[in-house]
């Protein structure tokens, strides 16, 4: 925490040299562990000490990746050199923490002492070199992308070094041009820093990531739960990068940045450049917004297509175009094909032209219309495959939404809802918006007049934001007193709620109200190391000196030990086996089905037409297993059914097991550990003789 906190400082009280350091230091650690060390790592293949020789003693979590070089003697030895370069008299005193922490590795066992003499000799190097480059790029690219900056740093090893002409006024337009400029370069650094993160193997899949990889071998017009746009979308993934986890999630970081590049300039038009920037900023500081440009779920898909009605239908309604409206019908038609969204988008573009009169002449043009016929277009293959499958979708959505249970009051899940979302949404950010949506309501000038003299101003563009947002939020949290929702349901909702924010707050701010500037600063402060926390807890334990986040509490406990899990698994079906007969699989749950398939090596060869996973018989269809071949023909045969326990609490015997098997016993629960920590219990039962 000190080393934390002394960054912070630099960055706040050390002036142009600290803020470059802090730069220089982060560029060269990060550069260096994703893309060289954990390269080298896989490269070299060398296993742990504690794999080769079990008696060694461990005082630290066994960690899954392999051991040349160690990336903390890296890591430190790089930081040293970053030192020596810009606080020549401090390097001693880094050089003797780098030499500490990696004797420590060999202390708590985990490193044999030939890999932390390779990760010194290794983090010396790209510490010396890395540095290097990014100055010698700074002064290729500065001069030509960002003058006006160049001319205050010209050199970042010597940043006090300044032009003669940097005190001159600054050109506005140039300005913009530079805060677009960083804005993209953001982007892209964001992307390939994802890729980088899902590519290093830091998390696996969750439950619905791998059910739905399922979906993307067995492609179909529709499905079970959802329609068929993330099914296609891991389908491009995985055959562009494999069946890996990189795979499943190739297109989540890359449709987050498109969002970014379509918002930069949107938001610069009307706020300037550096509001645009440090608008995606603070997207990048909000948890839910991080989360969802890493994983491939059915919302990052939701998102961007709700976001492009949402500008297309701007530019349609401000330039009564029908060209921008096939846009949005083409925006409507992937929402619903990813979520069956865009019924609730008709509701937002409809209460807009309640709302605000210039509007409703649109309703006399045809682009609505045909908006509105694409997206109806959309529907015909959820439509078709329902129809051949007794249209179980509508009774699924309504099983999901509580539609079949009598409304009863309860204020249960509204308390979850409103401490959640917060959370999520970065408790400053959410505050923000709350305050800008409150406060445009309450000083809204939209009268006759402002509509006469504007029509498409700050003041409709407000209202259309509101509406594309605010009320998907309001409903949800109605909803809550009813039934349990979901915190990322209301994900479509983020972006108009916070670009109506940061118009808010621009205003402010030229209005005079500084405080909005310290307001931001600490939602930074507060989300980016939250964000980074969420992406790696294990930083949890280097941080308080080796006392890891309990399994209990840990964010991402949905997508660690499923590998661990896959290998207790094959572990019994192997013993099984040795009885002479084939065996197969039965999960408890379909998401547990998916990530048996995907990370038992020989499920995961046989998906599609050689199946090893099922989930449990059932008369009616409870998931999308049910309209896949099932295990009926596999007689004679033994099996393994898994199911995870929760609580300590053992339920009976299925009796579909019992009915469809000659025996069937329990093998006891199984721990599930990651990192010496547990993180699932396990029941696996042993099925002989499917009758």
């Amino acid at each position: 925490p000190l080393l934390f906190l002394g960054l912070a400082a630099l960055v706040w009280k050390g002036g142009r040299r600290g803020r470059v350091f802090v730069f220089l230091l982060l560029f060269t650690i990060l550069t260096g562990e994703l893309g060289i060390t954990s390269t080298l790592k896989r490269a070299f293949g060398r296993p742990r000490p504690f794999v080769d020789h079990p008696e060694t003693r461990v005082l630290t979590g066994k960690g899954r990746s392999f051991a040349m070089p160690s990336g903390h003697s890296a890591l430190w030895a790089a930081a040293a050199m970053v030192t020596a370069l810009m606080y020549r008299r401090k390097a001693p005193y880094v050089a003797s923490l780098a030499a500490g922490v990696g004797i420590s590795r060999m202390y708590v066992g985990v490193h044999y002492p030939s890999d932390v003499l390779a990760g010194w000799l290794l983090g010396t190097g790209y510490g010396w070199l890395l540095p290097r480059m990014a100055d010698r790029a700074w002064e290729w690219a500065g001069p030509r992308w960002f003058p006006l900056w160049w001319r205050h740093v010209p050199s970042l090893r010597e940043p006090e070094r300044r032009l003669p002409d940097a005190g001159q006024p600054a050109d506005p337009a140039l300005a913009d041009r530079q805060w677009y400029r960083l804005g993209r370069t953001l982007i892209v650094a964001l992307l390939l820093a994802r890729w980088a993160y899902l590519a290093a193997d830091k998390i696996e899949l969750s439950e619905d990531e791998a059910y739905q990889w399922l979906w993307a071998r067995h492609p179909d017009l529709s499905y079970y739960s959802k329609p068929p746009m993330i099914a296609y979308a891991q389908w491009v993934g995985i055959h562009l990068a494999g069946d890996t986890e990189l795979g499943v999630r190739l297109l989540a970081p890359l449709l987050g940045a498109a969002l970014g590049w379509m918002l930069l300039p949107w938001l610069g038009r009307r706020t300037g450049g550096r509001t645009a920037f440090w608008f995606l900023t603070a997207l990048a500081a909000t948890p839910l917004l991080a989360v969802g440009s890493v994983l491939m779920t059915v919302d990052p898909l939701a998102v961007f297509f709700w976001t492009v009605s949402m500008l297309a239908g701007w530019r349609a309604i401000s330039q009564d175009s029908t060209r921008w409206w096939l846009v949005v019908g083409v925006g409507f038609a992937g929402s619903f094909l990813s979520k069956y969204l865009s019924p609730f988008q008709w509701v937002c573009f409809g209460l807009f032209f309640l709302l605000w009169a210039p509007t409703r002449r649109q309703l006399r043009r045809p682009g609505p219309w045909l908006a509105l016929g694409i997206n109806l277009l959309a529907t015909v293959p959820v439509l078709w495959w329902n129809a051949r499958h007794d249209w179980i979708t509508v009774t699924h959505l309504q099983e999901r939404g509580g539609m079949g249970q009598p409304w009863r009051w309860t204020l249960r899940y509204f308390w979850d809802f409103v401490v959640a979302e917060p959370a999520l949404l970065n408790p400053v950010f959410f505050g923000m918006a709350v305050w800008a949506a409150v406060s445009f309501w309450r000083t809204d000038p939209g009268g006759p007049a402002v509509r006469a003299a504007d029509p498409w101003g700050r003041a409709a563009l407000k209202r259309f934001l509101f509406c594309q947002g605010v009320p998907v939020f309001l409903f949800y949290l109605a909803y809550t007193l009813r039934a349990r929702v979901q915190p990322n349901w209301i994900a479509v909702a983020i972006l108009p709620t916070f670009l109506l924010a940061a118009l808010h707050t621009h205003d402010a701010w030229r209005a005079g109200r500084r405080a909005v500037r310290n307001w931001f600063i600490a939602g930074l402060a507060l989300g980016l190391p939250l964000v980074i926390l969420l992406h790696d807890t294990n930083l949890v334990s280097k941080i308080t000196a080796g006392h890891p986040l309990p399994a209990a509490i840990d964010p991402l406990r949905r997508v660690r030990g499923h590998r661990e899990m896959a290998a207790v698994v094959d572990a019994e079906r192997r013993r099984l086996l040795a009885e002479g007969r084939p065996v197969f699989l039965i999960a408890d749950h379909y998401g547990r089905g998916g990530l048996l398939s995907f990370y038992l090596p020989e499920a995961r060869a046989g998906v599609p037409d050689n199946p090893l996973v099922y989930t449990l018989r059932s008369d009616v269809p409870r998931n999308q297993f049910w309209f896949w071949p099932g295990y009926a023909g596999r007689h004679g045969e033994n099996a393994l059914f898994i199911r995870e326990i929760r609580r300590g609490y053992i339920p009976p015997e299925p009796t579909e097991l019992t009915a469809d098997f000659e025996q069937v016993a329990s093998l006891g629960v199984f721990p599930v550990e990651y990192r010496g920590r547990v993180f699932h219990h396990v029941e696996i039962l042993a099925c002989r003789g499917l009758r």
